[in-house]
């Protein structure tokens, strides 16, 4: 039995690999705003749930963060660009989860693998970007998987057996994703949760530090 952290356990996703892993035997603690008042956005109740959650874990999954902040739409082009959309972006999709990587020390078994993994996105890589737009959640998540790869060097250095990475659950059916299903297949939460816990399953040290998609396929920083 795994001991398993979901951060943002009330969302589509995040609900779904809650039950997911709890469907399976393991032990999960679950933290969200909508019930326990935990904001990724605010320092201080990051360090106060985190701090009470216990541990440490096997697995700590990240699965927060919105395509849609106070009603800011996904910009078509650089002339679209808003100060505030666009700090929000960052506040959300990078600093909080920036905020939680911190006390991955503490959260973190040592005695033998372990994975602390974030939801990003594909569309936050520079490498995979071929028709522009998006610019502020795109920039959000890329700063993101610099986070996590940059976390996952000093992480290392502590916790030798330990895993970091970002993960692209592909698009799923979640209010998140509502206004443009009609744009890309999706898939139910609960498919996607077992998408990733097979990769999450199949992780080892070596792989720490990078990005993959819901099939374990490397994505482009």
């Amino acid at each position: 039995m795994k001991q398993v952290l979901i951060i943002g356990a009330s969302g589509g996703v995040g609900a779904a690999l809650a039950a997911a892993y709890a469907a399976r035997g393991d032990a999960v603690t679950r933290l969200s705003r909508s019930v326990d008042g935990f904001d990724i956005t605010d320092e201080t109740s990051v360090d106060r749930h985190i701090t009470a959650v216990g541990g440490p874990f096997d697995v700590v999954l990240v699965a927060t963060g919105a395509l849609e902040i106070n009603g800011a739409a996904p910009e078509k082009s650089i002339k679209s660009i808003s100060r505030d959309a666009m700090m929000d972006q960052f506040a959300l999709n990078a600093v909080g989860p920036a905020l939680v990587l911190r006390h991955a020390g503490d959260l973190l078994r040592r005695d033998k693998a372990c994975v602390f993994a974030v939801l990003s996105a594909r569309v936050g890589s520079i490498g995979d970007n071929r028709i522009g737009g998006w610019i502020s959640y795109r920039s959000a998540k890329a700063a993101l998987n610099q986070i996590v790869h940059t976390s996952a060097i000093e992480l290392a250095r502590s916790h030798r057996h330990s895993i970091c990475v970002a993960l692209h659950p592909g698009t799923v059916k979640t209010g998140f994703t509502a206004k443009y299903l009609a744009r890309h297949p999706a898939v139910e939460p609960s498919e996607a949760a077992g998408n990733l816990l097979g990769v999450v399953d199949s992780l080892t040290p070596k792989d720490t530090g990078q990005f993959f998609d819901w099939s374990g396929k490397p994505v482009p920083w």
